[in-house]
């Protein structure tokens, strides 16, 4: 009787410890994964992924216009295809609890839109009154679709098909359409700072928000209702759960502008060069460059401006308000007759 109650007693032990070895597996298995698929892509050379796009598609000369265009095709493809794919929209762990790299991939997402926005509306038309390319009709509003879709249809098959339409428009740079057209991209001054009008008010957001990160910004609840509102914009403070958050879209946002304003270099190259603004440019991408520096700490380092420990987001704000200031230079510039 003993025998057999010993025997029971080490077998159920044996099932607990069995189960949580296989708990302890699984959670292990997941810390790793969500270590490795919340890890930022790498930056990418611009002319180099023009460069092998050409060769892969046999393109004979690459013309003005196809590195910008190339350059956001190839970011939307490193949203989908960097390490664990695109995150935003898991249902599972441990995508489903990286907010970190949501919050990155969804900066980056903004700043592809823009571009594409801009690609379509100003670079690839002659005139206001001009017909739109209909192959950036089409990879426009796929860029657009909602950015957290698990499926029917997924984020990710509607943004393949925004690349697919964008390789469409690269490939009729050089090779007339089935109407027999070939497909415009215009480097000029006009259509450059209307472009950069929208990447000022993107990069001062980010600057504002990264900086209200400190105890220089208001809390909520220290404002007092009133019917009347101030001549000025009151900085409120940033909650402490969105610190991370908004820091990491900056991360984001500054990744993906840093390719573009590196394509934007090479193709509006002429323009550039004419109006003096290729240092103006150079700054912008030194700055972001500058932000995106790799992390120390394991968790981001919110410390008071003259405290003992960093702070990663006014570090960040810094740069990104560097970045601005020389885009306010490079729209003037391009504003000027």
């Amino acid at each position: 009787m003993a025998t057999s109650d010993l025997s029971e007693d080490s077998k159920s032990k044996g099932i607990i410890w069995g189960f949580g070895l296989f708990i302890a597996i699984v959670l292990l298995v997941l810390v790793i994964l969500g270590g490795w698929w919340g890890s930022e892509p790498n930056t990418f050379n611009v002319e180099e992924e023009a460069l092998t796009r050409a060769k892969l598609t046999d393109v004979k000369e690459m013309h003005i216009g196809f590195v910008y265009t190339n350059t956001l095709a190839h970011m939307a493809e490193v949203l989908m295809h960097k390490p664990g794919g695109y995150i935003t929209n898991d249902v599972a762990p441990p995508g489903l609890f990286l907010d970190n790299i949501q919050s990155w991939e969804y900066g980056a997402l903004v700043m592809l839109r823009d571009a594409t926005t801009a690609l379509r509306n100003h670079f690839a038309r002659n005139q206001s009154q001009s017909t739109e390319d209909p192959d950036l009709t089409k990879a426009e509003p796929y860029f657009y679709y909602e950015r957290n879709s698990w499926a029917l249809p997924s984020t990710e098959s509607e943004y393949q098909k925004g690349i697919e339409a964008l390789h469409q428009y690269m490939e009729h740079l050089s090779k007339p359409d089935v109407n027999n057209k070939l497909a415009q991209f215009y480097p000029r001054a006009d259509n450059l700072w209307q472009y950069v009008e929208v990447v000022i008010k993107r990069l001062g957001g980010l600057s504002s928000r990264l900086t209200a990160s400190t105890g220089g910004a208001l809390h909520p609840s220290l404002l007092k209702k009133t019917d009347k509102q101030d001549d000025f914009d009151i900085q409120i403070a940033s909650s402490w759960l969105q610190i991370d958050d908004i820091f990491y879209e900056a991360r984001g946002a500054s990744w993906a502008l840093l390719h573009i304003l590196q394509a934007i270099k090479h193709d509006f190259s002429a323009i550039l060069m004419d109006k003096r603004a290729m240092n103006t440019v150079d700054i912008m991408i030194h700055e972001l460059q500058n932000s995106l520096q790799p992390i120390t700490s394991p968790m981001v380092l919110n410390g008071s401006g003259f405290g003992l420990f960093a702070n990663y987001s006014l570090s960040m704000a810094n740069s990104i308000a560097r970045a601005n200031a020389a885009a306010l230079d490079l729209r003037d510039v391009m504003n000027r007759g």
